[in-house]
């Protein structure tokens, strides 16, 4: 069964983008997704900003592509508003709704969490199974955090370098 996975890069102060959205400051940090991630990804599961957002890869060959055109496969867009077709995405009104579809697309591998804000309704929801971190050389100083959440802390268990497993 899938698992739901929140993979992503952040700045090495805890920021996965900076003032609003912006994707700028990755780009001359990015190279090939880590080899062992993208094999494993079955399906994502993408907040709307994030959908909508600024991409790291504007301006090169893998603009608006997942992984700079590194995966493709089927995409899980959880959003209250209406949107344009897309081919290979689609909108989710509801968390519950656009993790079940993922999952069952995903089949045996992960469902990739894209987004800050769907991947704490996701933790909150106890639906988040584990966390790959790929920290940045880069301190922003400001923009969107990798959490914003109240609550108690959340344990982790380490699972390899940079990934861990979400301990209940």
């Amino acid at each position: 069964m899938a698992k739901l996975l929140y993979a992503f890069s952040c700045s090495i102060d805890g920021f996965i983008a900076g003032p609003d959205g912006d994707m700028s400051w990755l780009t001359p940090f990015l190279g090939p997704p880590p080899v062992d991630l993208i094999p494993r990804i079955g399906a994502l599961l993408v907040g709307r900003r994030t959908f909508d957002g600024d991409d790291p890869h504007r301006g090169g060959p893998g603009e608006g592509q997942a992984f700079g055109g590194g995966w493709e496969g089927p995409q899980f867009v959880l959003t209250h508003r209406t949107a344009e077709p897309a081919p290979g995405v689609t909108f989710v009104g509801d968390l519950a709704s656009a993790v079940s579809a993922a999952k069952a697309a995903a089949g045996d591998k992960h469902v990739n969490v894209l987004g800050a804000e769907v991947a704490r309704q996701c933790l909150e929801a106890g639906e988040l199974d584990e966390v790959l971190a790929l920290p940045v050389p880069v301190l922003l100083g400001a923009g969107v955090r990798i959490f914003s959440r109240v609550g108690p802390p959340v344990r982790l268990s380490p699972v390899g370098a940079c990934w861990y497993r979400v301990v209940a």
